[in-house]
Order: structure tokens, then C-alpha cells, then sequence
């Protein structure tokens, strides 16, 4: 059976001499291919020489390792250590006949116009011994990109080169040691680029006198062209025996879909089963798993084995003039021939970079990153619409949801209108609150996948510490979950909670930092998102008839000594402050009595003071037998004057001071007898305690000076997995939500920025949804990554509730029929796919070039990021969709 018809090349692309696309390196552009450089089998180079009569002389040289002897020493330096060799003439070889094999291996190190014309030389040799071109003949074939560090030894005239780790992907690496090593037998490279001759050539022009560095290196890249055979695909490596023939029908994912004849000559196209893998071109497996994914969408793959490039938009500003859809569409169509071989998607990571250049290089990506990009950008270079009419969105103004919802969904289907539109795109409602004047605005948006926060996601944890101020309780630590979305009075009204708040109580919250209150949290409609997980909030229990009473706020202090004063000693604050409501009359005293109030939780008991200084006490029998024959009458007056004894020692360990609450140097220091006024409505007293060392032995301030941080992150700490089903994701979806100070809503009503309130409902499903699970977080300082574990439905995935719209007579039952899982850490990790085959009955793996079975029970993972569900249709004659049923 012939292959399918190659699509036509876009504009500027020169023909193919063959159907089939032509090998790589075609990923390239052409203004690139002039300078870049490709290392080949030697075997390979001399065959092209010969066939085509291509006269180039070559230089050869032999290469010679240049790091450890010992074999265990050369296989770890491999793993863990940039890898060096040498390149020595070997004139020696220009004396062989051509017809020669020299012992070991042997390379040629080709120009791009060299290589060019033996590639030609080989597929037009191919063509005429009648080897037949399949589609994936490029994936037969690995081309990787290697950079090197070249130097010249001078006194030699030796070339050193570097392959080094921080240069290359972890695979490109690997794999050229393999090939350049030159341990168990000879390695000699031929050049015929000219480019170590132009190296040495720049190393004798230079000037002896001029400095050099030790390490001053020439950067090298070379593109080797790895003819080996590649590993089979699969578990027994041969043709998937589902490649079928039938008439006017192909086999889509295991399953029956329409199919175009070929023009020509009237016969079906023959397709494969589509369980082809990907090669990993270097740190490229996110992009694998999504186009694994897409290339098992049904109607995708329908849609480009058929004359998909008829409806290309080269036109469209938006899009990519058709580069991007012929690239997709040329891999698809490779993953979906009878070959197995899997493939290189070079091209198409070539197209990607171009248009979106985070995709370029060899660094690791977000999948669904990628996935948004592609669906995107074959929307618009396939978007039917030419000329895109100007449409106007209006407001609900209370028409019914339902015509404002096919208005948006008219005025969006007029200026787009694509295969992905067609079966990817939904619609979903928007409403906003103003929490002034209560002004509501609804909005129907169009949606191409859902991005489903996870419930742990969507809370916080946070850690308060709650003083008393009349001194009947020590300071309590409760730990709160609230919304992270939320505001200050969502916060104190579950710390309210925590603590058994009584009713005739209130709480102030504040902030502290460095033994001082930097703010409190009195405006209920400030966010909690910018408190920091290392601050500490404090909070007071006050009676709530005093709320306009003015307060008192006291800040211990003692002398302390620090390096900045040179040793001497000065007052420092310490611990955290407390507070207490004032009276009417307020005097040096009532302030003295209001600071032991709150302070009683804190005192020592006699009795450990006394047990703590037993030691003392003891230093003489001479002086305890002198106590023991003093007389009763002093007995009985010590015993009397005991409670005068210890106010009179409090009085004299601590004194007061009025400072300023900005400026607290400033002090003024406050006598018992004396009044103390308010001044200008005050409603803060800030007093220092200035503690005499006899007085700090008589409180234990310990838990005053160890104040809790909101949350505590503890480093390798594992952690109970967290476990939530796919629908409390959708729960956490559609919740109301107050809007971030970020995204403030410009009110209508108001005629101003509101921080709104926020709600979404599903409308419309697409017949493909696609789910993102919001596995990833980002803050100012970390990035981290959830391991939560989803449990997702597989065979019904029922949104029938979810759905506000009731004038819809579509199935809002889905079934899982791929998966896009990631595995490992945030900065790095690995992607893989599951996709199910209806033709097998079963579930496969995809991770990279190879494709195995796996159980359904495996599915399901921490691992599970992007799901790819297909409506199952209320009508089981309906063929344009898929199911079990249909498939025999």
C-alpha cells in the first residue's frame, strides 16, 4: 500500500526529491545549516565519496583519552566529570588505500554542504536500489547536538578537547563518551570541515608575548549523526499487528474513524496503531508526554491523517503562517505509520522554539505550558475564520443567562472557528460582586482546558498566639486553617473559634518583631495573603464593652551589653509586649498594678526561688545553726512581714517609663504618686519595664521570648501524603472567592477598583476536556510542588451538577483516556504519559522512545498532572464520537 500523501510544504520550503519527508537534519533552518559541523561514521562519508564523486581531502587524527588509567577510574569519571581527549595527528593513515579498514572506529567530521550532498547521495541511492521511504525514516536516525572545548597544546600542536557536563543535556553527554571514547579499541576522527586546521591556524597567529589563560578554550559544536539501530519499541519490538487496511475506513487509537482515498491511485492510506515512542533530544520528555497525549485524541488524529492543510491559515497575524500545524501534523503522522521505529521530533521542536523560544535549548519544561502553546497556536494557524469582525461584549444588564451565554459564544465562534474550538473549547460563567454597592456583573468566557487548584492549595495554615490581658491565663498558641484568598476577619473569626472566645470578648491582633508591635490587624478587609509564613501575630483578649477604652501597652526591657556599644551596657527590649485596658483615673501606681496583673501567670513560686537558691543558702553550718537559735519573737515578725516583704522587693526590681511609640529612646520616667495624662485622644499608653536583675529571677519569661512563626516549614520532614478526589478540585473551582489586591475589579457602579468577589460555573463542555491539576506553587521565595494524591474517575466522570446551564441536552459523562504525569522535584523531574488503546483493550506507557502495557490499577498516582476525559455520547449511534461499545 502506498504511504499517505505528504501535505504540501509551506511557502519558501523547496521541494522534497521524495513523498515521504527527507531525514534529518532538516530541523534546521537553512540561513543555520552553513556553519554548523556533523561528525559521521567514516563508513557512511566514504560511500557518498565514491557515489557522488565528492573531492574533499580530510586530515585525520587519532584520538587518545586523556583522563584516568584504570578502568573503575574511567567508568566513574564518565558519570560524575567533564571528559577530555586528545587529538595527535595520524599521517600514518593518508599512506593506507582507500579501500582500507583501520582497526577501531573511525569518523568524518563534515561541513553542513558536505553532508547535505552525501545525505542526498544515500536517499536517491535508496530510492533507485528500490528501498522503499517510509514515513518515519528519520526516526531510524539520531542527531544530537554536542558542544566541545577545543585548546591547542603549542609545543605539539595537539588538540585537546573538552566535552563538558554544564555544555550538554545528561543524554547528549552520555551519549557522546560513548561514541568518542577511546578506552577498548582505536578512535580516529577525519576532518573534512577544515575546522581544526582553522584552530590551529589562530593558534600560531597568535603572538608568543600575548597572555593566555590555562583555560582559555574554543567552543565547538558538532552534530553527530548516530547511525546505530535503535531499541525496539514495545515489549517484543515487532510491527503492531493492528497496521490495517480497510477500504474506506483507518483505524484512529484502536477505532473505527472516516478516511480520505488516496486520489492517485484510488487505495486506502495504511496507519498504523500509533504506539510509537518519542526520543528524548534532551530533557524533551515534557514535550513527548503532551504530544503523546494529543497524537491519541481521536478526532486529532482523524483530522491530520486526512488534507488537514487545506484549511492552514498562512494569513492569520495570529499564528504561525501554517509552520506550526505542518510540523504537528508531519509527527503525527510519523507516530501513526505502520513503522514502529520511534521517532525524532526534531522539526517540531525546531517550530517551537522559533515561535516561542522558552521551548528552546535543553532545559526542562512545564508540559501543560507546552500544551497550552500548541493548542493555541493550531487554533489559530488552522483558524477557518479569514477576517475576524469586531464584536462589542455587553453586559448582562439581567437578561437571562442563557442569551447572554449564546451571545458570547456567537461572537466568540465568529472570530474563531478550528478543529481545536470544534472539540477542545468550552464556555464558562463568570460572576462578580461588588462588596460596596453590590453591583453584579456576569461574563461567559471561553475556556480550552480547566486549571483546578488542589484543596490543600486553596487553605493555609497558620499559627497565632493568644495573651489574656487581665492576667487569669498564660499565653496559648492555636494553629487555624483559613482560605488563603482570605481577609482578616475570616482569620479572627477562626481564631475566635480555636480559643473558646466568650461572648462579653474580642480579639486584637497584631504583629511582633524584634519584642515590639510593628501593626495590628484592625481593617477586616485586608488580605492574609501578605502576611509571610515566618512572621508572629499576637493576639489579646480584651472585653468587648471596652473596645473604644484606651489601652496600655508595656515592653520589657534590661540591661544588656553589645559588641556596637563596645561592652557597655544599655537597655534592650526583650520578650513580647502585653497589654491591658486602662481606667478613667490613671496614675504612676494604677500602671504598676495593671503590669503585675498581667503578669501573674509569669511568677515563680516561692518555693522554686527558694529551692533554686538552696545551694546558696547552705554555704556554712555555722551560719544555718546561728538561724535555727534565733529567738520566736523574730520568728513570728519575719512570718508577718512576709507579704510586705515581697511587694517591697517587686517595687524595687522594676521601673516605669513612658516612651514614644516611634521613637522609644525617648523616655520620661513615671512616678507612683504622681497622674498620668492622655494626650491628643491617645489611645495606646506605651510603657517600658526597666527589670533589676533580682526582679527577672522572680518571672519566667520564657515563654514570652519564644513566640511561635505563622507556619514553621520543617526541611526533610516527610509529611502524611494529602489524598482529595478530582470532583473536591472542582468544588474548590467553582467556590467564591474574594478577587487578590492584584486583580482588583473596576466597579461600574462604584466608578472605581473593588476587591470583588468572584465566582465560576461551568456552562458549556467541550466533547475533549482537558483538566490541569495546579500540582505546581510559587511565592516570593520558595517554589514548590504538591504531591497530592487525586483520585480521578476513569470510566465516568460525571459533571451533570457542575453545569448551570439546563437547556443543554448534550452527555456531560466523560471517560479518561490519557494522562500526563510527572514524576520528581519542581526544577527538574521526568514526564511520562498513559494513554488507553481501544483496539488493545488497555492501558500503555509512554516514556520517551519506549511503549509498554500497564494495568489500569497503575493509573492512578501522585504523579497524574494534565487528564485528557472524552464525552461519552447519550446516543450510541452517534459515529463522529468513540466509545467502548464501538469499538470491536
Amino acid at each position: 500500500m502506498p504511504a499517505p500523501p505528504a501535505p504540501p510544504l509551506p511557502p519558501g520550503d523547496a521541494p522534497a526529491p521524495d513523498p515521504a519527508p527527507a531525514p534529518a537534519p532538516s530541523a534546521a533552518p537553512a540561513e543555520e545549516e552553513d556553519g554548523r559541523v556533523f561528525l559521521v561514521p567514516r563508513r557512511w562519508w566514504r560511500e557518498a565519496q565514491e557515489g557522488a564523486a565528492i573531492e574533499a581531502p580530510g586530515v585525520p587524527y587519532a584520538a587518545v583519552s586523556a583522563g584516568p588509567t584504570s578502568y573503575g577510574m574511567k567508568v566513574l569519571s564518565m558519570f560524575i566529570s567533564d571528559q577530555a581527549f586528545t587529538l595527535r595527528r595520524a599521517d600514518d593513515l593518508l599512506a593506507q588505500p582507500p579501500d582500507a579498514s583501520p582497526a577501531g572506529r573511525s569518523y568524518a567530521l563534515l561541513a553542513a554542504d558536505l553532508f547535505a550532498r552525501a545525505r542526498d547521495w544515500h536517499i536517491q541511492s535508496g530510492t533507485s536500489r528500490g528501498k522503499k521511504l517510509s514515513l518515519t525514516d528519520e526516526g531510524s536516525v539520531n542527531i544530537y547536538p554536542v558542544m566541545l572545548r577545543v585548546s591547542v597544546t603549542r609545543d605539539t600542536n595537539a588538540l585537546t578537547v573538552k566535552i563538558g557536563k554544564k555544555d550538554n543535556s545528561v543524554e547528549n553527554f552520555k551519549r557522546a563518551n560513548k561514541i568518542l571514547t577511546a578506552d577498548s579499541e582505536p578512535v580516529h576522527i577525519w576532518d573534512f570541515s577544515g575546522r581544526t586546521t582553522y584552530i590551529l591556524m589562530n593558534e600560531w597567529n597568535r603572538m608568543p608575548q600575548e597572555p593566555r589563560s590555562s583555560d582559555q578554550e574554543m567552543p565547538l559544536e558538532i552534530h553527530i549523526y548516530d547511525l546505530s539501530e535503535p531499541m525496539p519499541n514495545g515489549a517484543d519490538g515487532k510491527k503492531d499487528e493492528l497496521a490495517l487496511t480497510m477500504g474506506t475506513s483507518a483505524l484512529s487509537n484502536g477505532c473505527f474513524m472516516d478516511m480520505d482515498l488516496d486520489s492517485s491511485s484510488g487505495k486506502s492510506k495504511q496507519v498504523g496503531s500509533g504506539l510509537t515512542g518519542l526520543d528524548n533530544l534532551g530533557n524533551t520528555c515534557f514535550m513527548n508526554s503532551a504530544v503523546q497525549c494529543l497524537a491519541h485524541t481521536s478526532k486529532l488524529v482523524d483530522y491530520f491523517l486526512g488534507d488537514y492543510y487545506k484549511e492552514i491559515n498562512p494569513h492569520n497575524p495570529l499564528g504561525m503562517k501554517g509552520e506550526l500545524a505542518y510540523a504537528f501534523g508531519d509527527l503525527l503522522r510519523k507516530l501513526w505509520a505502520t513503522d514502529r521505529t520511534p521517532v525524532t521530533p526534531r522539526l517540531f521542536k525546531a517550530k517551537l522554539a522559533r515561535f516561542a523560544p522558552q521551548f528552546s535549548g535543553f532545559n526542562q519544561h512545564d508540559s501543560q505550558e507546552l500544551l497550552a502553546f500548541l493548542l493555541d497556536g493550531l487554533h489559530e494557524d488552522l483558524n477557518r475564520v479569514k477576517c475576524k469582525p469586531y464584536s462589542e461584549a455587553k453586559d448582562s444588564d439581567g437578561r437571562p443567562d442563557e442569551e447572554v451565554a449564546d451571545e458570547y459564544w456567537g461572537n466568540h465562534l465568529a472570530r474563531n472557528d478550528s478543529i481545536i474550538v470544534d472539540i477542545c473549547q468550552g464556555q464558562y460563567k463568570s460572576t462578580l460582586v461588588c462588596p460596596i454597592c453590590k453591583k453584579v456583573s456576569v461574563t461567559f468566557d471561553p475556556f480550552m482546558y480547566l486549571s483546578l487548584p488542589l484543596p490543600s492549595t486553596t487553605m493555609r495554615t497558620m499559627t497565632i498566639t493568644v495573651f489574656s490581658t487581665d492576667g487569669t491565663a498564660g499565653p496559648s498558641p492555636y494553629t487555624v486553617s483559613v482560605p488563603k484568598s482570605g481577609d482578616t476577619k475570616i482569620l479572627i473569626d477562626a481564631l475566635t473559634d480555636a480559643c473558646s472566645l466568650r461572648n462579653g470578648e474580642r480579639l486584637l491582633v497584631a504583629e511582633v518583631y524584634n519584642s515590639a508591635i510593628i501593626r495590628y490587624l484592625d481593617d477586616p478587609t485586608e488580605v492574609i495573603s501578605l502576611i509571610r509564613d515566618g512572621d508572629r501575630l499576637v493576639a489579646y483578649r480584651f472585653p468587648k464593652d471596652s473596645e473604644d477604652a484606651p489601652v496600655v501597652v508595656f515592653r520589657n526591657q534590661r540591661m544588656e551589653s553589645s559588641l556596637s556599644s563596645f561592652g557597655r551596657k544599655s537597655w534592650k527590649a526583650f520578650g513580647t509586649p502585653l497589654m491591658s485596658s486602662l481606667p478613667d483615673t490613671i496614675t504612676g501606681s494604677t500602671i504598676r498594678d495593671l503590669f503585675l496583673k498581667v503578669m501573674t501567670p509569669f511568677r515563680v513560686p516561692k518555693d522554686d526561688i527558694s529551692d533554686a537558691n538552696q545551694t546558696i543558702g547552705e554555704t556554712s553550718i555555722a551560719a544555718e545553726t546561728a538561724e535555727i537559735d534565733m529567738t520566736d519573737a523574730s520568728e513570728c515578725t519575719s512570718i508577718n512581714n512576709n507579704s510586705l516583704e515581697d511587694e517591697t522587693m517587686v517595687e524595687d526590681a522594676m521601673e516605669f517609663y513612658l516612651i514614644n511609640e516611634k521613637f522609644p529612646e525617648q523616655r520620661m520616667k513615671i512616678e507612683m504618686d504622681q497622674p498620668v495624662a492622655l494626650k491628643n485622644l491617645q489611645k495606646r499608653l506605651h510603657v517600658a519595664v526597666c527589670w533589676q536583675d533580682n526582679g527577672l529571677e522572680q518571672y519566667d519569661f520564657s515563654s514570652l521570648e519564644t513566640l511561635p512563626e505563622i507556619y514553621k516549614a520543617v526541611l526533610f520532614a516527610r509529611r502524611p501524603q494529602d489524598t482529595c478526589s478530582l470532583y473536591a478540585c472542582l468544588e474548590a473551582f467553582i467556590k467564591e472567592e474574594p478577587l487578590g489586591p492584584e486583580d482588583m475589579w473596576y466597579c461600574p457602579g462604584c466608578k472605581e477598583h473593588r476587591q470583588a468577589s468572584k465566582k465560576l460555573d461551568l456552562w458549556r463542555l467541550p466533547e475533549i476536556l482537558i483538566i490541569h491539576l495546579k500540582r505546581f506553587s510559587y511565592s516570593r521565595f520558595i517554589k514548590n510542588k504538591l504531591e497530592t494524591f487525586v483520585d480521578f474517575p476513569i470510566h465516568d466522570l460525571d459533571l451533570s451538577k457542575y453545569i448551570s446551564s439546563r437547556s443543554q441536552q448534550i452527555s456531560h459523562h466523560y471517560r479518561l483516556y490519557a494522562i500526563s504525569n510527572h514524576y520528581g522535584s519542581m526544577g527538574g523531574g521526568h514526564y511520562t504519559a498513559y494513554v488507553y488503546h481501544e483496539g488493545k483493550q488497555g492501558w500503555y506507557d509512554f516514556d520517551d522512545r519506549h511503549v509498554g502495557p500497564i494495568s489500569e490499577d497503575s493509573i492512578k498516582t501522585s504523579a497524574g498532572y494534565v487528564l485528557f476525559y472524552r464525552r461519552i455520547q447519550n446516543d450510541r449511534l452517534d459515529t463522529e464520537t468513540v466509545i467502548d461499545s464501538d469499538c470491536t
